[in-house]
This record gives C-alpha cells, structure tokens and sequence, in this order.
C-alpha cells in the first residue's frame, strides 16, 4: 500500500480510456490518489506544467514528480509499488506484454476510433477492416481468461479501449460468433470487481468522445 506520506495525484478527464487504464493499475495495486478532473478545451495550468510536452491527460504525479502517456505511468505504478504484479516477472514475457501492449496502441486505437466517428464511409471501411485484422491476431493471442491469465495484467489493461469503444459508438467489435474469446474477455474484464467501479456510466463516456471526436473532425478541416 502506499505509504501516508507519500503524495499520488492523478490528472484526468473521465470518459477517457487512457485516464481508466491508470485508474486500474491504482485499483489493482491498492494506491489512495487525489484525482483532478480536467478540461481538453481549456487546459488546467497544472496541466500544462506536467506535461508541457503533450499537455494531455492521463498525469501522475507522485511526490511533485510527474509521469504522462498511459501505459508509462502504469509500469512506473508496477515498478513503484511490488505487489500485485501487473507485468510479468520473467524478461522474456514481460517483452511480450510491451509488445502486444504496443501493438494494441499502433493497430487498435486509431482505426477503432475511425470505425467509429469517421463520417467518410470508405475511410470508415478501410479502418474496419485493419481493426478486425488487429483483432484477429488479439483473439489468437489470448490463451486464458485474461491474456495474463487468471489475473489481470499489461496487456488487458492496455486493452481496456477497444470495448470501451464498442459500447459508446455500438459498434459490434467483439461478437461470439467472429471473436468467441475476445467476446468473453471483454465481458469478464469488464465485470470484474476492480474493474468495473472504474468505468464512468456510458453517458460520460459518450460525452467524452463526442467531444474528441469533434475536436478531430475540426483539425482535418484546417
């Protein structure tokens, strides 16, 4: 557990699934945090001081230090506090969980966020079909319950947008008929006990990206 005297601040906007990947490595490990909820359209000067590079959320800040980019902050979380391992302890599948980990941020976000607000219907089909090629290699992955296996780990978290996704676009991603795997996982991730308090109610999370995906469609236009 974290000590008392140690400060831990989370910088966020709820909705966001990379705010909720953080927020699941900190439930996991037990870890009391002040969350500050912050605003994409008019960025907190807290924000901009910790992360002046990106000035975007997810931040944590541990003892005035901070840390940003989702999947960095919760190694620092595994690396920081020992128990509850989210990442494996042998080198070789640990390299394994920062691969397919990568591989979800590179081939999964963004064409499930085209598949979902792009209006351009051949972008959207194009996007579709890389998905489900990603997905297919996810589904192959994935030999247990959780792709660490009866424990949540790395991979599931990282993970944790694409069925995020599903339910606030309703897009059919993870059917029992063409990914019977995944379809379980995401339910069993979803429904699990450190999880699922997590997760905002779908309205948040549509408002969320709505308003993500208005901020894209004004930058393509530009």
């Amino acid at each position: 557990m974290a000590a008392k005297e140690e400060e831990v601040t989370l910088l966020g906007v709820v909705g966001s699934p990379f705010l909720h990947r953080v927020q699941i490595a900190l439930k996991l490990k037990g870890i009391e945090y002040k969350y500050l909820e912050d605003d994409l359209n008019n960025k907190s000067d807290l924000l901009l001081k910790y992360n002046p590079v990106y000035k975007m959320i997810p931040v944590l800040v541990h003892n005035e230090k901070p840390i940003s980019e989702s999947l960095v902050i919760v190694e620092y979380i595994d690396d920081t506090w020992k128990h509850n391992p989210i990442l494996p302890s042998d080198p070789y599948q640990r390299a394994l969980a920062r691969f397919w980990a990568k591989f979800i941020d590179d081939k999964c976000v963004a064409p499930a966020w085209k598949s979902a607000f792009i209006v351009d219907e051949k972008e959207k089909e194009k996007a579709a079909e890389e998905l489900f090629e990603a997905l297919q290699f996810l589904e192959n992955e994935l030999k247990g319950k959780f792709f660490a296996g009866d424990e949540i780990g790395f991979v599931d978290i990282a993970a944790v947008l694409i069925p995020i996704v599903q339910e606030v676009a309703g897009l059919q991603l993870f059917t029992s008929e063409r990914f019977p795997k995944l379809f379980q996982w995401s339910q069993d991730f979803h429904n699990h006990p450190l999880v699922n308090p997590v997760l905002p109610p779908r309205d948040q999370l549509f408002a969320y990206f709505k308003a993500r995906a208005q901020s894209f469609a004004a930058k393509r236009k530009n």
